[in-house]
Parts: structure tokens; C-alpha cells; sequence
């Protein structure tokens, strides 16, 4: 594998100016490239501030990732959606999101093949690439020079990639591919951790308004908790709509869409 170019204008701009995630994100505190004890610190505290918040951990890795990683130009993390489509999350720029749609488009290219194989996959100079003939063609086009990509395991069989672009070959060497490493392991703990504070989240706003929907049920109809809860449960099978979104329609507007069947009373029918 052969080094990046002289980048020295790009190192001196990466050292006068913070880490920034887009769209007025929190600023990432800058350090070294060499550096990669501080380097990993930094960014573990400032995704520590973004915990539970999937979207801005996202962009926070991702413009951490483009500032830190020599050669960087810009960068994307590729998710793994049900039936095997990705998903273009928190791109700095419009580059990545071009080409995952042209992955997912194609089936083939280093970020699906960096989330299929375990591996990390490098291309240093598209214009002679050989291992994805459709794709290399078409990225071309869109810009790209050369790509770095890590797999990302997420949590359970979750699996996304950490891809890097540089609008120019051979931007990538040995210090992109060990800097880059070590961030898609960080990267990937950091978004399992926010992906699953964001389901517990989602769990308990679902129980308080699961709750409020019963509480309304008890004052109007008279019911006991657990006849309230039925009704909800009924509404729900009847209707084929999820149970929280029964609860959230009753919480928020006072009435659904559909009529609740009545409740069972306790040794008899009724009520």
C-alpha cells in the first residue's frame, strides 16, 4: 500500500481550527493526529455529552472522524437496514450519501464489502480499481478519488461502516488506516451505547403515555386500572395498530379514530 501525498495544507488546517460537527453542532476540542490517547479521549467525551441522542452521536463521529483521519476530505456511516438495504447516516457532505445510494443501488462496493468481510477495505486509486467494475465507474464520476472503510458492529447483528472519502488518489496511508482503526472501534461502543439508551427512552415515553391513556379511561368510564389496560389492549388487536399508538391518539386528542370496545367487568359483562 503506498502513502497519501504531501497534505501539509491540510494538516495546518486541521490544527487551526476545532472540531466541528455540522449544522451547528457541539465543537469538538482538537488534538494532534499523532496524538491518539488524547486524540480518543476528546472525542470520548464529547460523545459522552451526546449519549442517548443517536442522530447527533452520528454526527458527532463522523465530523471527528474527517478531522482526525489524514487524507480525510469527508465522511459517512453506512447502517445495515432489514432485507439487507443500507442506510446513509450523518454524511459532512453530499459525496457520501451519493455514494451509498449507488451502493445500494448496485450491491457492491468497499462499504458493503467492509460490513460483509470484518474487514477494513481500502481503495487508494479509483481509477484503476478492478474488485467492483460497476461501481468504480460510477463513484468516479461523482468525485471520488480513493475510500478507507471500517466495519461498525452495532448491537446484536446490527452491522454498519465507517467510510472515509478523498476526492483525490492515494490519500490514504498507513497512519489513516491505524488512526481510522482505533476510531471505528471507539465509534462503534459510542453508537451501540446511544442506540440503546434511545430504545429505553422510547420504552418509557411509551409506558407514561400508556399510562395516561389508561388514567383517562378510569375517570371517564369508571374502570379499575387493569380494565383500562384492557380496553387499550382491545382497541389495539381490533384496530391492527400498535398499543402505544392508541394510548399516544387518546393522550394527545382526547378521542380515537376507531370506537374502544367496552370492558369486561369483573363476573359478568358490561361496564
Amino acid at each position: 500500500m503506498s502513502g497519501g501525498p504531501d497534505r501539509s495544507g491540510r494538516s495546518a488546517q486541521r490544527e487551526g481550527a476545532g472540531l466541528v460537527p455540522p449544522r451547528g453542532g457541539r465543537p469538538l476540542p482538537h488534538a494532534e493526529p499523532t496524538d491518539l490517547g488524547g486524540l480518543m479521549e476528546q472525542v470520548a467525551r464529547t460523545l459522552q455529552a451526546e449519549h442517548g441522542d443517536v442522530s447527533a452521536t452520528l454526527g458527532a463521529i463522523t465530523a471527528a472522524a474527517v478531522h482526525s483521519v489524514p487524507g480525510s476530505d469527508d465522511c459517512g456511516i453506512t447502517l445495515v437496514l432489514d432485507r439487507g438495504r443500507v442506510e446513509s447516516r450523518a454524511p459532512t457532505g453530499d459525496l457520501p450519501r451519493e455514494v451509498d445510494r449507488l451502493q445500494d443501488r448496485l450491491g457492491e462496493g468497499p462499504c458493503l464489502d467492509a460490513i460483509r468481510t470484518a474487514r477494513t477495505v481500502r481503495m487508494d486509486d479509483i481509477s484503476g480499481e478492478r474488485r467492483w467494475p460497476r461501481f468504480a465507474g460510477a463513484a468516479a464520476a461523482l468525485g471520488v478519488g480513493s475510500m478507507l472503510s471500517f466495519q461498525l458492529f452495532v448491537t446484536g447483528s446490527g452491522l454498519g461502516a465507517l467510510n472515509l472519502y478523498a476526492r483525490t488518489p492515494h490519500a490514504f496511508g498507513e497512519e489513516s488506516e491505524s488512526i481510522g482503526l482505533l476510531f471505528a472501534g471507539h465509534a462503534s461502543i459510542a453508537l451501540a451505547g446511544a442506540q440503546q439508551e434511545d430504545r429505553l427512552r422510547t420504552a418509557i415515553a411509551s409506558r407514561d403515555l400508556i399510562g395516561q391513556a389508561k388514567g383517562i379511561l378510569m375517570e371517564r368510564h369508571r374502570l379499575t386500572a387493569d380494565q383500562a389496560f384492557a380496553v387499550l389492549v382491545r382497541a389495539s388487536s381490533h384496530t391492527n395498530r400498535k398499543l402505544a399508538d392508541i394510548a399516544e391518539e387518546l393522550s394527545t386528542t382526547g378521542v380515537l379514530s376507531a370506537p374502544i370496545p367496552a370492558p369486561t367487568a369483573p363476573g359478568g359483562s358490561g361496564g
